[in-house]
């Protein structure tokens, strides 16, 4: 075979060993397994196992999932995420009913719903969050509901079909900076994103709306605070901020490792800057304490309502 058959050889760069304070148990308790059995009991795809949660053992110990409805496969391929991408899953019309029987049978005070990207679908699989949402209201209706959505992007009327079923939180992440979306959410656009969140508050301003970013892909300081900027712009109230941390060697590189006094300096900036509820830690994502954060998040409202009385 000759020189010019021969594929080049990439070298990727080395990647980082972990610092101390992301390092975690391996997950082993009688409660997690509890936890996983119910899921597999009811078929049901998960963020915590499909995206490689580092919260897993905590979150599955205390009967906490994520449940990711719409299949188990995405249409587009972001490089920060270890979920599959390729052909979609057929949806199963039976999948509203189960997400809701494993609620009950967790005993939920609050769920986070979320799903894969579906741009096959001509609603991009609103419809079928609704449906969810119909189901979990009627078997459990004490359970407090949190959406966390794909952008729906070219998909009309799908924002509105969801924000109208009235979940109590509506979760879209902007994920990066805005300089960082053709390299790390190549299918999506930064201010499509921010148009979804403040649509939300326009048809009910009575949802709390919530979004998140991971650090360390390589944005600079003065880019989050903007990013932060962007959030209060569109009305939101709560932002989380953690660690992006590399699924695979073919996944984007860690920049960096952000430490913890910089992800607190994060948060009392977002605070300042007037969000009602703000987790910032190596080791926050989306649906990480979602229901003590939920608490909190409503009695940082009802206080707010209650000054301006």
């Amino acid at each position: 075979m000759s020189d010019d058959n021969v594929a080049p050889i990439v070298k990727r760069p080395e990647r980082l060993p972990k610092p101390p304070w992301l390092r975690v148990k391996a997950p082993n308790s009688a409660e997690f397994a509890a936890t996983r059995n119910l899921m597999r009991e009811h078929k049901l795809n998960t963020v915590c196992e499909e995206a490689a949660c580092p919260n897993i053992g905590e979150c599955w110990a205390k009967g906490h999932a994520t449940v990711m409805i719409l299949g188990s496969t995405c249409t587009r391929a972001c490089t920060f995420c270890n979920v599959k991408t390729g052909t979609p899953d057929l949806l199963d019309p039976h999948e509203p009913g189960e997400v809701a029987k494993a609620v009950a049978g967790l005993g939920l005070e609050h769920v986070v719903v979320t799903s894969v990207d579906r741009d096959d679908l001509d609603d991009g699989g609103a419809d079928h969050f609704v449906r969810v949402i119909q189901r979990l209201r009627a078997t459990a209706p004490s359970t407090t509901i949190e959406v966390l959505t794909p952008d729906f992007r070219n998909k009309d009327g799908a924002i509105e079909a969801v924000a109208k079923a009235r979940p109590d939180v509506y979760n879209h992440n902007l994920e990066t900076v805005p300089r960082l979306y053709t390299e790390v959410r190549p299918g999506a656009r930064y201010f499509h994103s921010l148009r979804l969140l403040a649509r939300v508050k326009e048809i009910d301003p009575s949802i709390f709306t919530k979004s998140g970013i991971m650090v360390g892909l390589g944005e600079e300081r003065r880019e989050v605070l903007q990013v932060m900027d962007d959030l209060r712009s569109a009305d939101v109230d709560f932002i989380t901020i953690g660690q992006y941390l590399q699924p695979t060697p073919r996944h984007h590189a860690i920049d960096r490792f952000v430490t913890p006094d910089e992800f607190e300096e994060y948060r009392r900036l977002a605070f300042a800057k007037g969000f009602l509820m703000v987790s910032s830690s190596p080791l926050t994502r989306s649906s990480y304490h979602a229901g003590d954060d939920f608490r909190r998040l409503r009695a940082a409202r009802d206080a707010k309502l209650a000054a301006q009385s």
